[in-house]
């Protein structure tokens, strides 16, 4: 499945549906293909928890060249079970901020550390670099896929979908009830779950530059 946008509460649906039906199939693992600029944290906590207690393999994949994974993606990416990038894309920056504009100091810092404590119990879990996750946080650090990979926020760097499948077959992963599940995708058949006609016209609505147009021809 593909997630390319904001992160809103409709690819909060989105995902979440994917999950339940990769587990009804009993599927070797579910594959997000993530391009996203950021998004709202509450969308992002729903996303976050799905991942974390999926009962199949979830592979985020910041595909193709010249995607990013920023803000809100930081956390959507660590959480996932493999987490991965293809060359020419970039993680990081996921300093929290209001849509409303600019808040005070008070609000700023409580923000910051939730935001900060949040991805350091998502790195924690998954084993990854907490240190460089909270300063994507805090410092509003980005990675290029290289810079990732050695510093372990990502698993690993794939060509494409075909390469990315070949590297994590035999891969070990700790499922949300402790047990360890083996990822057999070498000869896996790819099924592409899709947004519905009704989900895709909410996500373009709720695009920040849509919506503003929206408001505005509302006012008038």
């Amino acid at each position: 499945m593909k997630v390319d946008g904001a992160i809103n509460p409709v690819s909060a649906s989105f995902i979440k549906e994917g999950i339940a039906k990769a587990s009804s199939q009993r599927a070797e693992c579910l594959l997000i293909e993530l391009n996203t600029p950021g998004g709202l944290l509450k969308s992002t906590r729903a996303i976050v928890s799905d991942i974390l207690e999926s009962p199949v393999p979830v592979i985020v994949y910041i595909s193709p060249a010249g995607s990013q994974s920023g803000s809100a993606g930081v956390f959507i990416t660590l959480a996932a079970h493999i987490a991965a990038m293809t060359p020419g894309t970039n993680i990081g920056a996921a300093h929290p901020v209001l849509l409303q504009g600019q808040m005070d100091s008070i609000m700023s810092v409580k923000v910051t550390n939730d935001a900060a404590a949040f991805i350091r119990s998502i790195a924690e879990k998954r084993n990854r670099n907490i240190e460089w996750a909270e300063n994507a946080v805090r410092k509003s650090f980005s990675y290029s896929e290289t810079e990732a990979l050695k510093d372990s926020a990502i698993d690993l760097v794939a060509l494409n979908v075909q390469d990315l499948l070949k590297q994590v077959d035999g891969r070990p992963v700790t499922l949300f009830n402790g047990s360890t599940k083996i990822i057999h995708t070498k000869s896996a058949a790819i099924e592409v779950y899709r947004m519905n006609f009704f989900q895709q016209f909410l996500q373009i609505i709720s695009d920040p530059s849509v919506a503003y147009i929206l408001l505005m021809l509302g006012f008038f």
